[in-house]
């Protein structure tokens, strides 16, 4: 299988596993504080991964040498999730859904000043044809829904999130060479957030209260860890090298048909018939900025 299929399944694989992430999420949202909830994520991730790191002394030597750059990825990554925990305690993941369809854009935007790339008049149609299909699907085809969609405190505060998650994959192909060892560039990652994580509540002095996450709220928690911190930080760092942030990100449009069948499968919610042409819109768009050079 070639490179650029292989990096092309990981990303797909991340798109779904982040998909189930905004469930997850909103069942831990307000339970603690976001920032306590992103470190505890973090450390339990970590934990999981240190006998893979700890017992190879160049492992470690090469954790230390990777550290400075991990420490500029990891700050973009925290951002993120601190920022979408901390909107769904006032806001929904309808509306998170519906803005978090801005980071492609984003992120061809910010390409032109780190990398001097440029957006065709038809490419700018494109991307507004991905954020139309996924709004499409986020609000069921719905005009009423999309009428009554208005901006409030948290979705400022996942806007500043989304930009932040721009800024990831740009970071990750700025910092982070072909030839790192991804093991030791996901501790680092890790690590890192754990450093900001750590520092911001000190600063705030907000309480950890871990043991509030307990019963049912562990398996979402699980999830959140397994799923959608030590997975898809290997898949997006695997893959960004071949593919780049452009092309990383235009999974982005994908995330709300899938949540729509995700929900469709195990919750037994109905996708009608305007969904379901929201969903192939989206896969059009997705496929036509694949496929652009």
């Amino acid at each position: 299988m070639q490179e650029k299929t292989k990096a092309h399944l990981y990303i797909l694989l991340a798109t779904i596993l982040i998909a189930g992430s905004f469930l997850a999420s909103q069942k831990l949202s307000g339970v603690i504080d976001s920032i306590s909830l992103t470190l505890y994520r973090f450390v339990l991730a970590l934990v999981i991964l240190s006998p893979f790191i700890i017992f190879q002394k160049q492992k470690v030597l090469n954790v230390v040498k990777v550290m400075p750059r991990a420490m500029m990825v990891s700050l973009f990554y925290s951002v993120y999730f601190i920022g979408m925990f901390k909107a769904l305690e006032t806001t929904t993941v309808l509306n998170t859904g519906t803005i978090y369809t801005l980071v492609p854009l984003m992120t061809a935007i910010l390409c032109i000043f780190f990398f001097k790339d440029k957006i065709s008049f038809n490419q700018l149609i494109v991307y507004c044809l991905g954020i139309l299909s996924t709004c499409i699907v986020v609000f069921q085809a719905d005009i009423n829904l999309f009428l009554t969609f208005s901006l409030n405190k948290g979705d400022i505060i996942f806007i500043i999130a989304s930009l932040s998650m721009a800024l990831y994959p740009i970071f990750l192909k700025l910092m982070y060479k072909k030839d790192d060892d991804l093991l030791v560039l996901v501790f680092a990652t890790l690590l890192g957030g754990i450093i900001w994580m750590s520092l911001t509540m000190q600063i705030l002095g907000i309480s950890y209260e871990w043991e509030k996450v307990e019963g049912n709220l562990l398996y979402s928690m699980i999830y959140l860890v397994i799923g959608t911190t030590i997975l898809t930080l290997f898949l997006y760092q695997k893959s960004s090298f071949v593919l780049g942030p452009k092309k990383l990100m235009a999974y982005v449009y994908l995330s709300p048909a899938i949540v729509a069948m995700i929900m469709y499968v195990f919750e037994g919610q109905t996708i009608s018939f305007g969904v379901l042409v929201g969903i192939l819109i989206s896969v059009l768009a997705t496929i036509i900025i694949l496929k652009q050079k």
